[in-house]
């Protein structure tokens, strides 16, 4: 076994948390039309976070903060839980241009710098790159570049998700398509997993096969699949069989059938249905309910106006029976392309 492995460690969402990291919009080029309304649920979605514990919030300059500050006093949310930082970032989707935090032996932390390109879509993310020096800052924590073949490795924290026991998800569509939103050519599956050791702690990588169909990320595993505990995973599902998801999903839920854990366990598998397709203008919107947020002593869920809400949230109280389960309005938030996970990230404690 590679010394490596034993350096670092990816904790789960589900472990104690420092706090959370956001940031909030300064231009609504990602929710076109629907901007005001997108800023008034950042604040719902702020009030949520820091009732139940600290938050870390990424404005553009002083002056932005005075604009955010008064929102947020107007909707009574508690400021003392809130320390700001500054960066005029492209987008606000922290999830993926933020740090991965890890531990190591010494119990102290590390910031981990990931290249970001815009999910290989996308060309305005120029200013995203420095949101990992900003962060680790602001935590007094050294940040180390990931590396692997002498590249500065691409990955964003939405394709991966772990246990905290060195069991990690991922998908193939979304690191492995030779010529669709690629982010490092040539990688196979050995060299993710290679990085994924060394500098995850990780010993096991599942891989799923397709995301969700409208997933401008190309298959991010956070909209589809996500672990609740050390062997429990909640996986989402499409009964309808007209729907492309349909087949995607059965799929997923196979290979997840098939998998084993670290420890050779099998995994307990839990699903929630989709809600209903949700199109808005030309778009297919990726709503989902497995971009939930798990805090300290809740659980954010986005919910959709739709009669499958409820489900979801039986479905993650029963899995969270000691934390809150709250769900939160994404109408507005999934004209984005995304929703409470891809917009956070939480900094292990």
């Amino acid at each position: 076994m590679d010394m490596k492995i034993q350096n670092r460690r990816l904790p789960a969402e589900f472990e104690p948390h420092k706090a959370i990291l956001l940031s909030f919009p300064h231009e609504g080029n990602d929710w076109p039309g629907k901007y005001q309304a997108v800023q008034w649920a950042f604040v719902e979605f702020i009030k949520k976070v820091t009732t139940y514990e600290n938050l870390i919030l990424m404005v553009r300059s002083e002056q932005h903060q005075e604009k955010v500050v008064n929102m947020l006093q107007r909707a009574h949310v508690d400021l003392s839980k809130i320390e700001f930082i500054y960066l005029h970032t492209n987008r606000n989707w922290m999830r993926d241009s933020g740090p991965v935090v890890v531990k190591l032996p010494d119990g102290e932390s590390e910031a981990l710098h990931f290249g970001f390109n815009g999910w290989a879509k996308y060309g305005n993310f120029r200013k995203d790159v420095f949101v990992p020096e900003t962060v680790a800052n602001h935590l007094n924590v050294p940040l180390t570049k990931v590396f692997h073949k002498k590249r500065h490795v691409v990955l964003e924290g939405g394709a991966i998700d772990s246990n905290g026991k060195g069991t990690l998800l991922t998908t193939e569509e979304c690191l492995l398509d030779p010529k669709i939103q690629v982010r490092n050519q040539g990688f196979t599956k050995d060299d993710y997993e290679q990085v994924f050791a060394d500098y995850l702690g990780i010993t096991h990588t599942i891989w799923l096969g397709e995301g969700i169909e409208g997933d401008d990320t190309h298959g991010h595993v956070d909209d589809i699949c996500r672990f609740v505990n050390e062997d429990t995973v909640v996986v989402c599902r499409e009964p309808n069989k007209a729907d492309v998801n349909h087949l995607r999903m059965e799929n997923n839920i196979k290979r997840l059938k098939n998998a084993r854990l670290e420890n050779g366990k099998p995994l307990n598998i839990a699903e929630i249905p989709l809600p209903s397709r949700l199109d808005f203008e030309n778009m297919r919107l990726p709503a989902s309910y497995i971009n939930f947020l798990i805090l300290n002593n809740a659980v954010l869920v986005p919910l959709f106006n739709d009669k499958n809400d409820y489900k979801a949230l039986r479905v993650l109280k029963e899995f969270f029976p000691k934390r809150d389960i709250i769900g939160i309005s994404a109408i507005d938030l999934i004209w984005g392309l995304g929703t409470l996970h891809c917009l956070s990230h939480e900094i292990p404690a």
